[in-house]
């Protein structure tokens, strides 16, 4: 999508005394089984710490290291992880759930089964005056051209067809091998540096800020927790960072978005 775009827009009402939440880039499944079940159970436990108080909870991509639906098989694991998300919604807490690029061959399980809807592009979310654009952010900003290929063969349906055609038992193999080589299995944390002016989804926010006016972008992808940096005289950003090393989530109040980090 080009910063000239229209983006999809959803409204939501938040009451007195709730507040949205937002996390992303999970990574679940890396580095080793141990790893990932341990910060599974962590997630678990952030979900419950803000169950009473959450009017909606936003997952933005990259919840997986590697997901792939077939027709009638979805990834084994990750249970408790779906089994509090179906206990949110089947009370009553809406649960949005944006693709990354790990996670984006998700169709129609979380759907169905958790009652999730699975949303693959920047969507703006107007909340009572507010206005809100959230993405994952893989493939956004200038710059990463092997990627954005790489991408656009990905989401291809011909090639997701094909792909199914595999034999999950093989399919799988080769998935997570490759998630062991990702970027989420191998840096280690203190790594991921801020990179200024070359920041790309800062600097693509700030084109977009440039065409339609947002008060608030919030993005993953980036594994670098990024505070509220200013977009423009009203506006801001803010990355979420990652759950490998960092923990961090935003909240947001109906006034102010806010970096936190669960330690729980």
């Amino acid at each position: 999508m080009s910063t000239t775009d229209s983006y999809p827009t959803q409204t939501l009402t938040l009451p007195e005394g709730k507040k949205i939440y937002f996390a992303s880039d999970f990574h679940l499944g890396v580095p080793n089984a141990v790893s990932s079940r341990n910060r599974e159970a962590k997630i678990v436990r952030w979900l419950e710490s803000i169950q009473d108080s959450a009017h909606a909870i936003f997952m933005v991509g990259d919840i997986f290291d590697f997901w792939f639906e077939y027709k009638y098989v979805v990834p084994k694991g990750f249970l408790r992880l779906q089994g509090k998300l179906a206990e949110l919604t089947d009370g009553g807490t809406p649960v949005f759930f944006f693709t990354g690029n790990h996670d984006m061959w998700m169709f129609n399980y979380f759907r169905e089964e958790l009652g999730i809807p699975v949303l693959r592009e920047p969507t703006t979310f107007i909340v009572n005056n507010k206005k809100l654009l959230v993405g994952h952010g893989d493939g956004l900003g200038p710059g990463d051209y092997k990627y954005k290929f790489l991408k656009k063969i990905f989401a291809n349906p011909l090639c997701q067809w094909l792909f199914a055609r595999i034999h999950p038992n093989l399919g799988m193999g080769i998935a997570n091998a490759w998630s062991q080589s990702s970027r989420a299995a191998s840096t280690k944390k203190g790594e991921e540096k801020f990179m200024g002016d070359d920041e790309w989804i800062w600097s693509y926010c700030k084109e977009v800020e440039q065409q339609q006016h947002h008060d608030f972008y919030i993005f993953g992808h980036r594994h670098l927790p990024l505070d509220n940096l200013p977009v423009a005289e009203n506006a801001t950003y803010t990355n979420l960072g990652e759950w490998i090393h960092h923990c961090t989530y935003a909240s947001f109040d109906g006034k102010k978005i806010s970096l936190e980090v669960f330690t729980g």
